[in-house]
């Protein structure tokens, strides 16, 4: 049974998408930040200022490699996930990979109003903040678009469009495997 797994931008609704899409497919629900957290006894931001970006790059992709092998599960990927290592070919050969596309517009917007903290873009603020997050995005495009799927999430404002985003998944899911979905 192949894995679903979610990549995008920080704050562009993977978690969110995510859990909505496990819940209804039945399936279980990981959030590769937290489960890394739950493995180290750590949160992100100490790990990044603990190890650097890249000891905590190599910590995700291990952790990265043990999930995406579980069967039967929707799994959300922290931004950079796909853009280190082998990590997106070896999402793709693990599952059906989903690219949630935000504008940078978007990505603000739901940056503001998350409770996570983002080791990232601490201390930006502003205009700062936008000319990060436009030049990040541009590096890591040629990593999600090479994802199997695109969905546009600029739309994402209420729990009814989020929902309407994951019957499209669905749809399109099923599709793929002669019009019924695995399970």
């Amino acid at each position: 049974m192949k894995s679903i797994i979610l990549i995008g931008y920080m704050g562009a609704g993977k978690t969110t998408v995510g859990k909505t899409l496990a819940k209804q497919l039945g399936r279980t629900f990981y959030d590769l930040d937290w489960y890394i957290e739950d493995r180290y006894h750590q949160r992100i931001p100490d790990i990044f200022r603990e190890k650097g970006e890249e000891g905590f790059r190599k910590i995700e992709q291990r952790m990265l490699h043990e999930t995406a092998a579980f069967e039967n599960i929707v799994l959300a990927c922290g931004g950079g996930t796909p853009c280190f290592f082998d990590n997106i070919n070896y999402m793709n050969s693990c599952g059906d990979t989903l690219f949630l596309e935000a504008s940078v517009d978007t990505i603000i917007s739901h940056l503001k109003i998350s409770r996570t903290p983002r080791p990232l873009l601490q201390q930006k603020s502003g205009e700062e903040l936008r000319q990060f997050i436009g030049e990040q995005l541009q590096t890591r495009l040629p990593f999600y678009q090479q994802a199997k799927y695109t969905f546009n999430v600029d739309i994402l404002d209420s729990f009814e469009k989020v929902n309407h985003l994951v019957n499209d998944i669905i749809q399109v899911l099923s599709a793929q495997g002669d019009g019924k979905m695995e399970d």
